[in-house]
């Protein structure tokens, strides 16, 4: 059943005149939030707005604007309060009091738009966890009309109350949440591990949401990832893998869109999703060019991003959908110097070229952590797997066969050449010896054991 929302909108001081670039903002954040009442299944019946110096402690909006959203409900025929604000308990509690329908906030919005989006199981223990500890504060139990009486000698007082219940009940299955994700944290260090024993340097698209991140993910992996104007329509992440130029391979992440104000329990809550951008060599920055309010959407995905602690994993800006914008404003966008700042379109293709490249720099560049290296080898035909992974993540010149022997010039990853170091017969230029540890060649030792 789809509900009718009377959505309110607590914004500014009261009688206080807005600047044009200030008003922006407002119209935006109110188009934004009915996106995402849009987003979670709601039909808009209702806009109701205030602007006050502070915010009234008992109801947010003070006592004259309740009676005024009230008439607005009768008359709307809505079944639903949004808030575009977090309510404290108490004030969640007076609403749902004065009001005939349900009140939800900003926090709960969003969490709902979650949960019907998640898919995979990670997804859905993520939701769940973050929605009870939501709800663990906002428990309204009814005294002790609602107490349970014990049984037995000396068990005749009021009892445990229903709400000293449910916060036990929901206390035990948030505990039991954060197990479960504790073993899906390990699982995916584990299969990090295993990736990390090959390093492939991961690549992870983050930004605003519906800044176009999953039809550039599918761009440039030729993935089938779903793509929608709806917020939050990706939500679980997916990794691919991206060949560049050079041979070289990454894991490109595709992960889930930030948003104003994102609440600080969903960023805890999906740590586990987030990993992939906390342990990234390199962060896409994905940018909606077309948008109005472009610089505050960066300002709003830099925020999370700091409070991720990777401010300082280097970053490309990806100003997307250039398609959308007037030829002058295109023109001048693809003049910006390539080096942090690249011009595309994730639609028809433009631009994706001088992404790629920059991504080439920026992971095998003389500043990169695995930068590209070349050296001559000389290796026994019979080591087809040695002769096989270099061919496979190298460009190969000047090959020779000498007998069983076959020498040529590789340049590739310098982590890869190190792995067959023993192999090389001549180094242009340093080869770094900093390589990854898990990339160096594995010893195996056969024990054999005997008997007198």
């Amino acid at each position: 059943m789809q509900a009718r929302a009377a959505a309110s909108l607590h914004d500014g001081e009261e009688d206080s005149p807005l600047e044009s670039v200030a008003e922006m903002d407002f119209d935006a954040a109110l188009a934004e939030f009915q996106e995402l009442a849009t987003s979670a299944g709601a039909e808009i019946a209702a806009t109701v707005i205030q602007r006050r110096s502070r915010p009234d402690p008992a109801t947010l909006i003070g006592p004259g604007k309740v009676e005024e959203l009230e008439a607005v409900i009768a008359s709307s025929g809505a079944n639903l309060v949004l808030f575009d604000h977090d309510l404290t308990p108490s004030q969640l509690r007076n609403l749902d009091r004065a009001l005939p329908c349900r009140v939800i906030d900003r926090t709960q919005l969003i969490l709902d738009i979650f949960a019907r989006h998640a898919r995979t199981r990670e997804g859905h223990l993520q939701v769940e966890l973050a929605q009870l500890e939501y709800q663990l504060p906002r428990l309204a139990g009814r005294g002790k009309a609602m107490s349970q009486l014990g049984g037995g000698i000396g068990t005749r007082g009021p009892g445990e109350t229903k709400l000293e219940t449910d916060r036990r009940r929901i206390r035990a299955r948030v505990d039991r949440l954060k197990e479960q994700l504790e073993n899906v944290r390990r699982s995916r260090r584990q299969q990090r591990q295993r990736r990390e024993a090959v390093p492939v340097p991961t690549v992870a698209l983050v930004g605003y949401t519906n800044a176009g991140k999953s039809t550039l993910f599918n761009r440039l992996t030729e993935a089938d990832v779903l793509e929608s104007s709806r917020m939050f329509a990706t939500l679980d992440p997916k990794l691919r893998h991206l060949n560049l130029p050079s041979r070289r391979k990454v894991l490109l992440s595709d992960t889930v869109g930030f948003i104003r104000n994102l609440p600080h329990a969903l960023v805890t809550s999906f740590r586990a999703t987030l990993e992939e951008v906390e342990r990234a060599e390199l962060l896409l920055h994905v940018r909606d060019a077309a948008s109005p309010n472009l610089d505050e959407q960066k300002m709003q995905v830099e925020k999370v991003l700091a409070e991720l602690e990777v401010s300082r994993t280097p970053t490309i800006q990806v100003l997307n959908k250039i398609d959308l914008l007037p030829a002058d404003d295109r023109i001048d966008l693809q003049r910006l110097p390539a080096a942090h700042t690249i011009a595309v379109s994730a639609h028809s293709g433009d631009g994706l070229d001088a992404l790629i490249a920059a991504i080439e720099e920026r992971i095998g560049g003389t500043e990169a952590v695995d930068p590209t290296a070349t050296a001559t080898f000389r290796i026994p035909q019979r080591e087809g797997r040695t002769l096989a992974a270099l061919e496979a993540g190298c460009f190969l010149e000047k090959k020779k066969y000498e007998g069983n022997l076959v020498t040529f010039t590789a340049s590739g990853p310098s982590s890869l050449l190190q792995r067959y170091r023993r192999y090389i017969v001549q180094e242009h230029g340093e080869l770094p010896e900093n390589a990854p540890v898990e990339a160096r060649p594995r010893i195996r030792t056969r024990v054999k054991s005997s008997t007198r």
